[in-house]
Parts: structure tokens; sequence; C-alpha cells
């Protein structure tokens, strides 16, 4: 979801330009950036992102200026000129001063006399035409470059899958065997056991099995396989999957998790241990996916 866009327009004697900066979030939210007469446009501008973008936190920036290279950007605020000269001479006759003509000198020191013609002057209708036509150049460069990003996530997390599934192949090798082990000790154990007349031989059977039952994980293993298969397809999707594959890491990691617990194997404990690194790496990378 990171990502950046410029877009740069100049006609009618107006350059637009539009800046678009994406960080990582649960929610889309836009924040605007204008000057004060594109005020009005910035719940249009909002709306035209959420269209485009459906999770992380963005920034937009839209700068209007003059592109007639003779002036100098600016014009004078007569309001604010009037202003300041009421003040001065209130301020002259507060200090008891003579009377004195309020000079240039005494004008320019104050700044905000000025004000950016991309600010004051009024931005016609052809001007927000201007503004709509670098913001659809801004969006089109940020996607393009989140689209890029996209396609490395993809691969990584393409990876991880597999990753996952060759360590989900190893423990479903290795538990038939941990149980094969487990029940020809527990068969050596029954057949010392079963000199001694008051054991119990049936028991002793259901006993076995259920050992064996406990240390089966055939149900969290054809899971696994399930969510993996769910997360490549989520990865070929069009749409906005960043939420469903993180929902799919939580899931592949409550079965990883259980596996271990129940396998009681230190080999398979070695390969869930392996298995949730990779999930780790999965969710961190995640958080960048819309």
């Amino acid at each position: 979801m990171t990502g950046f866009g410029r877009g740069q327009v100049e006609l009618e004697g107006r350059s637009a330009t539009v800046e678009i900066r994406t960080v990582n979030g649960r929610f889309c939210e836009v924040s605007v950036r204008s000057p004060r007469a594109l005020s009005e446009y910035e719940n249009e501008i909002t709306r035209r992102i959420k269209d485009s973008l459906a999770r992380g936190r963005v920034s937009v920036s839209v700068q209007v200026d003059s592109v007639d290279r003779s002036t100098v950007g600016l014009a004078v605020d007569p309001e604010t000129v009037r202003g300041y000269r009421v003040l001065i001479d209130e301020v002259r006759k507060a200090a008891g001063l003579e009377a004195e003509t309020v000079k240039l000198e005494h004008l320019l020191r104050f700044q905000d006399l000025f004000a950016p013609l991309s600010e004051e002057a009024e931005v016609p209708a052809q001007a927000w035409a201007i503004v709509e036509q670098a913001l659809d150049a801004a969006l089109e460069d940020l996607t393009a470059m989140r689209r890029q990003e996209g396609l490395a996530l993809r691969t990584e997390l393409l990876f991880r899958a597999q990753r996952l599934e060759d360590g989900l192949s190893e423990v479903e090798r290795r538990v038939p065997l941990r149980i094969t082990e487990i029940r020809d000790r527990l068969r050596d154990r029954l057949s010392e056991l079963l000199q001694d007349a008051r054991v119990d031989s049936d028991r002793l059977e259901q006993e076995m099995a259920y050992v064996a039952d406990r240390l089966d994980v055939t149900e969290e293993c054809v899971r696994l396989h399930s969510h993996l298969a769910l997360f490549r397809e989520a990865l070929d999707s069009p749409e906005p999957v960043g939420r469903k594959l993180n929902f799919l890491a939580q899931e592949m990691n409550r079965e990883v998790n259980t596996i271990g617990s129940k396998a009681n194997d230190a080999e398979v404990a070695h390969r869930v241990v392996a298995m949730k690194e990779d999930l780790e790496k999965v969710r961190e990378q995640i958080e960048n996916v819309e």
C-alpha cells in the first residue's frame, strides 16, 4: 500500500501539480492539502481517491500556480494594506507622536500584504479541470508504482506459501512414522504386561488407539492445505485481498500451532518452528497488500 504518484498539467496560463503519497493503514484515510481557493473541491478529491484505493493512509498535495514568468506569482491584498495603515495611525496616536505620513517602507515590514495568486485568485471551472487532469495523472502514476511493488510482493508470498507447503509435506510424512513408533513401544510394553493374568488386554488396546488418535494431525493438515490453496487463489484475484490474506495467515498459524502441540515429536517441532518463521514473514508482507 505504500507508493507515490505525481501529476502535472499546464494549460491556459496555469500549472496544476498533484502529489499523492500512501503508507500502510487498515482503512482508507485521505488527507488533502490544497490552496484555500480549492477547498470546495477537497471532498471531490477525497471521493476520487477512495474510488481508486481501498486501504492505506493517503496524503494529497495540490498546488496551482501561474505559468506567466513575467510576474512573481503574488498579488497585493488591498484590505490588509488598509488595515495595517489604520493600525499604524492608532499606534502613533496612542504613543502621543506627532502626525506623520505613513510611508511605504512602514507597510513593507508586513509580509502578509501580498498573497499568492494561486490562493487568492478565483479558480474558474477550467482551472479545476486542470487540477482534475493532474489528479488523474498522479493516480495513474501511483497505481503503476503500486502494481510493480505488488508483483514483487506476490512473488515473495508465493515463495513463502511453497515453503509452508513443503514443511507440511514433511510433517505428513513424519507423523505416521511417529504413530507407528509409539504403537510399537506400546505393543512391546503390552507383551510384558500380558504375562500378568490380571491385565485387561482389550483395555490396553483401547489405550493404544487413544494415544494414536491424540497424535493424529490429519484434520489440521487438511485444513492447512485448504488455507494455502485459498491463499494462492487470493493472490491471483484482481480485487483488494489484504484483509482476506491476513485472515488466512491467522488461520494457518492456528493450524501450525495445533500440529506442533499434538505431534509431540522433535522432528515435527523443528519443522513447525520453520513454518512459523515463514508465517511471520507472510504476515509482515501482508501489511503492504491492499
